[in-house]
């Protein structure tokens, strides 16, 4: 790797960790680089998750004022996050990546329908709810751990646009805020990257200079999401969602 294609590493590491923070979907500009310098694509996807590990923990410390008072939600959804990731690592490595790239873009697809229409679904689960005389679980109940669990699966194998379907699932079974929810979502970022990486170090080939390169990188973008993100209300957060949602899929249908 000469210099140049080590600042393009840099500068992508940068940029996704700024998009993981808000939304997510960094691996859609750090994969094609790390291929374009010449990586093969089970390392390159193997070195970015190792080297996106301090962006998820540098977002989830710019927002940690929002995670106020959700310990407990945080605690239940971070142990369905880790069995599906290293799940999700154990398949990388054993099997095929042919149906998870049929399905993918089809997964997007439904999570950004369900950002899109969250407010309304929200709005008619509560009704129901008043109507039947139950209460909303302040974690989003089986339901949310069972999805939670599959898109981390997701994560621990590839992860592009891992951050949209986390914010549509928590969005729609949760009633809270949704920079609240974006909290919640960098550190279960943190924390399907940190396992899949534990587990990649072990049983999986990676490039260190691109691991260091998108390490430092990611963590400063990380810093920058997070003052981003912050600052942007409920309706802008959910258009951003959408256009890198949509981006995601016409890169990965395209590719």
């Amino acid at each position: 790797m000469d210099i140049w294609e080590a600042l393009a590493v840099f500068a992508a590491g940068i940029g996704a960790g700024t998009i993981n923070t808000i939304v997510g979907s960094g691996t859609l500009i750090t994969f094609p680089v790390l291929l374009a310098v010449g990586l093969p694509p089970v390392t390159a996807n193997v070195s970015n998750t190792l080297g996106l590990v301090p962006g998820s923990i540098s977002g989830a410390i710019g927002y940690r004022r929002e995670l106020r008072g959700q310990r407990d939600r945080v605690l239940r959804l971070s142990a369905a996050a880790l069995v599906g990731a290293v799940t999700g690592a154990a398949l990388l490595i054993t099997l095929p990546s042919a149906a998870f790239d049929m399905i993918v873009p089809v997964l997007i697809a439904l999570a950004l329908v369900l950002v899109v229409a969250q407010p309304r679904l929200a709005r008619a689960i509560r009704r129901r709810r008043e109507r039947d005389g139950g209460a909303a679980h302040p974690h989003g109940g089986p339901a949310l751990l069972g999805g939670m669990a599959l898109a981390s699966m997701y994560g621990g194998y590839f992860g592009a646009a891992q951050g949209v379907i986390y914010l549509a699932l928590m969005g729609l079974l949760i009633n809270d805020d949704l920079q609240r929810i974006n909290a919640v979502k960098n550190i279960l970022g943190a924390i399907v990257n940190g396992s899949a990486a534990v587990f990649f170090l072990f049983v999986a080939d990676f490039d260190w200079t691109a691991v260091l390169l998108i390490a430092v990188g990611s963590a400063v973008g990380g810093q920058l999401g997070a003052r981003l993100g912050r600052g942007l209300p409920p309706t802008v957060l959910r258009a951003v969602i959408v256009v890198v949602g949509a981006a995601a899929i016409v890169q990965l249908v395209l590719n």
